[in-house]
């Protein structure tokens, strides 16, 4: 079956296929000082089976076994895979992404690669340790809910592929792992984000690095685009400021504006108090405003911070198109969560679902490697190119297809819908207290069966 899929990435690039190759496998686990012996499931067939698992849906041990062509039981195959360092999966994610971002001629913006950072939340079986690691969403009753981890991820805007993640526990600031994104991007590049990532710790840290980052500002941080720096309009709950702090150094326009930003004397929690004295006491920023006019956008003012000075170079009108196609990231996470069938994981320990999560990754990126091919091959855009038709042709190893040809999704720019569901769910009652303790109720007729 691995011979298939095989073929069909050699298809596509080959250099992606020989990333997933057993020599290229096992020469990762040589580099992270696995040692293994030979038996039918090494190193190699341990990965590609897990990948054929995440391909068709997450489907469950034993069928993988047979999609595979395995003779061991589920439970070998999860020993196996437990063997495997979780090292030696962020290594093949890696080495799977930049073998994928080789050749492909990706559209810069003024010269610069963009990238997309956020967050978002993964559900997994309800154990011990995943409880005790993760946490559980409030407000549910002890033996209620399921653990919950918190997903960071970053993007390529221009391909979709995703570069890196990490996971946390639920209840973690999507800043407390920013800085691990960070070392794959190099300098120039340009990250995009939500308020969460607009603190001055964050954007002192990118123009260390020589990066730059294009955020929505946090809707606590006091702004004025007026000359006396006084504060208008509707201002946060609780406000007793007549005044802007930031001090203004040059207008670019009525609603953009150059203010230099000061090191605060309270240290964030994500970093050290080495890491914080060592950022600069004041930095330059620019903040501009504008109105979106499209009919069914949630939010009709946005304030944005960044790090990109020259307005003769980057115009307002740029960057609010820059940060519009940040939503493109929920677009991404849809992709994994629905399309994918990550919203829930299969794994039962802390150590599983991390993997887990990275197998994830790097078949995620296979796909974005199919429509980036399709839209090559049909002359589109790959954000038309269709996520689920790449990811079937990918499950069925369409190799001995004559052309690489996927659905092309009509052009919906405009389009707003309402977040509703249609169809009904089952009426039933949402479980108020353990399992255990309900059974107990049914036998001594308590509650209805």
């Amino acid at each position: 079956m691995y011979s298939h899929l095989t073929a069909a990435l050699e298809r596509i690039k080959k250099n992606v296929a020989a990333a997933l190759s057993a020599q290229a496998i096992e020469q990762v686990c040589h580099d992270t000082q696995h040692v293994w012996r030979e038996r039918e499931l090494g190193p190699a067939q341990t990965i590609w089976a897990f990948l054929l698992q995440v391909l068709h849906g997450n489907t469950a041990c034993q069928h993988v076994l047979r999609i595979a062509q395995l003779t061991c039981t589920k439970t070998a195959y999860c020993e196996a895979r437990a063997r495997l360092s979780l090292d030696v999966y962020r290594r093949l994610l890696a080495q799977t992404t930049q073998a994928a971002r080789t050749n492909i001629i990706a559209p810069l913006w003024h010269g610069h690669r963009t990238f997309v950072i956020d967050g978002t939340g993964i559900s997994m079986p309800d154990t011990d340790e995943l409880r005790a690691h993760f946490g559980v969403p409030g407000q549910q009753a002890l033996g209620c809910g399921f653990p919950v981890a918190h997903l960071l991820a970053l993007f390529d805007s221009a391909t979709g592929l995703l570069v890196e993640a990490w996971s946390a526990p639920l209840r973690t600031h999507d800043l407390r792992d920013v800085a691990k994104l960070h070392p794959a991007l190099t300098p120039e590049d340009v990250v995009v984000g939500d308020t969460a990532f607009s603190s001055y710790a964050h954007l002192a840290l990118l123009w260390g690095q020589k990066l730059h980052g294009v955020f929505r500002m946090h809707q606590r941080q006091l702004v004025s685009f007026r000359q006396d720096r006084r504060l208008t309009g509707k201002l946060p709950r609780g406000t007793k400021a007549t005044h802007a702090t930031n001090r203004l150094i040059r207008k670019l326009g009525r609603f953009d504006q150059v203010v230099e930003y000061r090191r605060g004397s309270i240290k964030p929690v994500w970093m050290s108090a080495e890491e914080w004295h060592a950022l600069p006491r004041t930095l330059q920023v620019r903040e501009l405003r504008y109105w979106t006019k499209q009919r069914g956008f949630r939010t009709s003012e946005v304030t944005l911070v960044t790090t990109l000075l020259e307005a003769n170079r980057y115009s307002l009108e740029d960057l609010a198109d820059l940060y519009g196609r940040r939503w493109g990231v929920e677009t991404n996470f849809a992709h994994l969560k629905t399309t994918m069938k990550m919203d829930v994981l299969r794994c039962k320990t802390v150590a599983g679902v991390e993997k887990e999560l990275m197998i994830f990754a790097i078949v995620y990126n296979l796909v974005r490697l199919v429509m980036l091919a399709a839209a090559t091959t049909q002359g589109v855009p790959v954000a038309r190119v269709s996520f689920i038709d790449a990811l079937r042709w990918l499950e069925e190893a369409c190799w001995h297809r004559p052309a690489l040809e996927l659905v092309i999704n009509p052009d919906r720019r405009g389009r707003s819908e309402p977040r509703v569901k249609k169809r009904r769910a089952k009426e039933y009652d949402l479980m108020k207290l353990p399992r255990n303790e309900l059974r107990k109720q049914l036998v001594h007729k308590k509650v209805t069966a």
